[in-house]
C-alpha cells in the first residue's frame, strides 16, 4: 500500500449569504440566521421564483483592482475574496521561493446564464460586435485563473464542474493532487454566482426551486421537513488551504483539521432524480479512503437541499452507508436551510462549516424543521445549534446529474 502524506487544512475563507468572512458566517449559522430574501440582483417581477440566498454588501474592488474586477464574472470575484481570506488565515507567504509549488483548484459553473443574446447581436449587428471579453470574463475556468493571477501562484490551476457535487469534488481532487506530489499547497474550494434571470427561470421551470415561499423567504429552505417543496438558489464561495502535514509543520502553521479521505460515485439512473444506493457508495468509499469505520463518524454535513426527492434519498443513503443503528446515532444538519443551495459552490462553503464544527465542537442547526417526514427520520439537529464532540465529519454533495462526492474531515492529532 502506498504511504501517502497526511493532508491538513490550515486556512479558511468564505463569502456567503450569511456573512462575508469566516467568523460572521459561522456565528450566523450557529444563531440559525437565514440569509434568504427577495432577489435584488435583478428585477424578479416576471419570475415564478422571487427569492434567493444572495451575497450582500460585496464590493469586488476590495479584493482586486477596478480593471480586473470589471473583467471578472461575479463567480470569479467571490472566489478571489474567499481565497485571499484563506491564504491570510493560513499565514502562508507567496514569494519567489514558494509560488511555483502553490496551486489553485476551484469548482464553478462560471457564467453560462450571463452570456446574453450574442446570436441576436451577430444577426442584427454583425460578428464584430460580439462582446470580446465574453469568454475570459464568464468562462468557468476563470475562477481558478483569477485566484492564481491575483495571488501570483504558478502551481496546478484547475477547474471542476460536476453539478452540485462540484465543490466537494474539487476538494477531493486537490487532496489527491497533493498526496501524489503534484503540489505542496493548494487553495481549493468552490464559487458560484448563478442568481440570474435565466438561471432562476430555468431551475424554476425544471421544478427544482420552491415556488411556495415567495412571501416568506426566511422559511423557504427547510431540508428534511415534510413541507419542503424545492431548494432556494444561493451563491457564494468557500476556499481552504490544503497542504501536506510536513509542509505545515516546517513553517509552524496552525492546523485546523485533517482532510482524511474522499469518495466518489455516480448514480447511473436518472438525469434529475437521486439514487440512494449511488449516494451511499460515495460515503462508503470516503470512509474506506480515510481508513475509518461507520461508527467513527461524529457528524454529517448533509447535502440537504430541501427537495422532496433528495432529502428522502440522502436519508436512505446514510442508513445504507453507516448501517441503521449508527445512522440513528449520528447528528446530521444542512446549512442550506440558511444559505440556500449555491450549486457548484455548495461543497466549498460547506467544507468550511465542517472544519469549524471540528474547531469548536458545535453543530449548526437545520432551521425551519417543523413538520417531521416519516421518510426523513434521523437526527437533523433541528432549529438550534448543539454542543457535540466532533472528531470525524462526513460532508456530502450530490449532483443533479447523479454525480456524488463525500469528504472526510478529521480532528488533527499530530
Amino acid at each position: 500500500m502506498t504511504d501517502y502524506p497526511r493532508i491538513v487544512v490550515t486556512g479558511l475563507g468564505v463569502v456567503s449569504p450569511v456573512g462575508n468572512d469566516v467568523e460572521s458566517f459561522w456565528q450566523s449559522l450557529l444563531a440559525g440566521r437565514s440569509g434568504i430574501g427577495p432577489i435584488t440582483l435583478f428585477d424578479p417581477s416576471k419570475q415564478l421564483v422571487k427569492i434567493a440566498g444572495e451575497v450582500k454588501d460585496f464590493d469586488p474592488q476590495q479584493h482586486m483592482d477596478y480593471k480586473m474586477a470589471r473583467r471578472s464574472g461575479r463567480f470569479a470575484q467571490l472566489a478571489v475574496a474567499a481565497a485571499k481570506q484563506a491564504l491570510c488565515a493560513s499565514g502562508l507567504e507567496v514569494n519567489d521561493e514558494t509560488r511555483d509549488r502553490i496551486g489553485v483548484i476551484v469548482a464553478s459553473s462560471g457564467g453560462p446564464f450571463e452570456m446574453g443574446r450574442q446570436e441576436t447581436i451577430i444577426e442584427e449587428r454583425g460578428a464584430g460586435r460580439v462582446d470580446p471579453l465574453l469568454i475570459p470574463r464568464l468562462g468557468g475556468y476563470m475562477a481558478a485563473a483569477r485566484v492564481g493571477r491575483v495571488l501570483g501562484v504558478r502551481g496546478p490551476n484547475t477547474t471542476i464542474n460536476s453539478a452540485c457535487a462540484s465543490g466537494t469534488d474539487a476538494l477531493g481532487h486537490a487532496f489527491n493532487l497533493i498526496r501524489t506530489g503534484s503540489a505542496e499547497v493548494l487553495l481549493a474550494g468552490a464559487s458560484e454566482a448563478i442568481v440570474t434571470p435565466v438561471g432562476v427561470a430555468a431551475m424554476a421551470i425544471l421544478g427544482a426551486l420552491t415556488r411556495d415561499w415567495n412571501d416568506d423567504p426566511l422559511h423557504a429552505s427547510r431540508p428534511f421537513d415534510a413541507k419542503r417543496s424545492g431548494f432556494v438558489l444561493g451563491e457564494g464561495a468557500g476556499m481552504l488551504v490544503l497542504e501536506t502535514e510536513a509542509h505545515a509543520q516546517a513553517r509552524g502553521a496552525e492546523v485546523l483539521c485533517e482532510l482524511a479521505g474522499a469518495g466518489w460515485s455516480f448514480d447511473a439512473t436518472d438525469d434529475t432524480a437521486p439514487d440512494a444506493e449511488g449516494q451511499s457508495l460515495a460515503m462508503q468509499r470516503a470512509l474506506a479512503c480515510a481508513g475509518l469505520r461507520p461508527e467513527d463518524v461524529s457528524y454529517i454535513n448533509a447535502h440537504g437541499t430541501s427537495t422532496p426527492l433528495n432529502d428522502k434519498a440522502e436519508t436512505a443513503a446514510i442508513k445504507r452507508a453507516l448501517g441503521e443503528d449508527v445512522a440513528r446515532r449520528v447528528p446530521i444538519s444542512s446549512i442550506k436551510s440558511m444559505t440556500g443551495h449555491s450549486g457548484a459552490g455548495a461543497g466549498g462553503v460547506e467544507a468550511v462549516a465542517s472544519a469549524l464544527t471540528i474547531r469548536d465542537n458545535i453543530l449548526p442547526p437545520t432551521i425551519n424543521y417543523e413538520f417531521p417526514d416519516p421518510d426523513c427520520d434521523l437526527d437533523y439537529v433541528p432549529n438550534e445549534a448543539r454542543r457535540h464532540e466532533v472528531d470525524v465529519v462526513l460532508s456530502n454533495s450530490f449532483g443533479l446529474g447523479g454525480q456524488n462526492a463525500t469528504l472526510v474531515l478529521r480532528r488533527y492529532r499530530g
